[in-house]
């Protein structure tokens, strides 16, 4: 009886470590990407990016001391990171692109105009066709941006 238990217990510690390790891996290594990229932009000061935030595959960060932005997406079919300057932007808005028969949205950029030029620079944030849940990640993301367009707002 007592070996059937310990068997069992073991068996059920191994059933919930397992999914903790690769989770803590995961995070561990997701971390390190999102530093080696605040080092490229900013490579004497990464921790200067004060707030970073990360949902569905992206995520965002900001040093507002120095006004700078990065968008890193970490999307499977395609990882880039784009760098924005605050100090030569004058506004920023989001632009959302709908399906024209319903409210099914197909794309949300953030759109910053500069300074000098006037000239629109466009990042992508999210798009349909990459998204694995459909509808209900374009709702979250949808929230998060306009969090973000707010925090982005003042920084400028």
């Amino acid at each position: 009886m007592e070996t059937s238990v310990t068997i069992i217990g073991i068996v059920i510690a191994i059933i919930v470590a397992i999914p903790i390790y690769f989770s803590a891996r995961t995070s561990a290594a997701n971390k390190s990407k999102i530093l080696n990229i605040k080092k490229k932009f900013n490579p004497t000061h990464p921790e200067d990016f004060d707030l970073t935030e990360s949902q569905s595959n992206k995520t965002l960060t900001i040093d507002q001391k120095n006004r700078k932005f990065i968008l890193m997406n970490f999307n499977p079919n395609q990882q880039e990171s784009t760098y924005v300057d605050l100090k030569n932007v004058s506004a920023c808005k989001l632009v959302l692109t709908t399906d024209g028969n319903s409210d099914t949205i197909l794309k949300i950029d953030f759109e910053f105009q500069d300074k000098e030029t006037s000239k629109k620079i466009t990042i992508p944030f999210y798009d349909f066709d990459d998204d694995r849940i459909k509808q209900i990640s374009a709702y979250q993301d949808h929230m998060f941006a306009k969090k973000w367009l707010k925090i982005i707002q003042d920084s400028i």
